[in-house]
């Protein structure tokens, strides 16, 4: 477990219906914790999937040997991007 959740000084408030309670009661039981070590381990494994979702990036080994020959290969600038490095030269003087 990470440090922040090892020292315990912050807390959470969660206002929830007696039927939901009583949902993470049974399921806390069958995992043999508390209430609070349930809803805490299960609301971090899913926040660490929705990071994963939005910040890590899967390729296949056909599009990483293209990205990474974009990588070490990159095209000539097309006169499209020439003019933008021009426009950016100038608004950053």
């Amino acid at each position: 477990m990470t440090e922040s959740a090892n020292t315990r000084s912050e807390r959470l408030q969660v206002r929830l219906d007696a039927n939901s309670k009583d949902v993470l009661q049974r399921a806390a039981r069958y995992q043999h914790k508390t209430v609070s070590q349930f809803v805490l381990s299960t609301a971090l494994e899913e926040a660490a999937k929705v990071i994963r979702e939005k910040e890590v990036v899967t390729l296949t080994d056909l599009d990483w040997t293209r990205f990474l020959d974009a990588l070490t290969n990159p095209p000539e600038p097309n006169p499209a991007l020439n003019r933008a490095f021009d426009r950016y030269r100038q608004n950053s003087r």
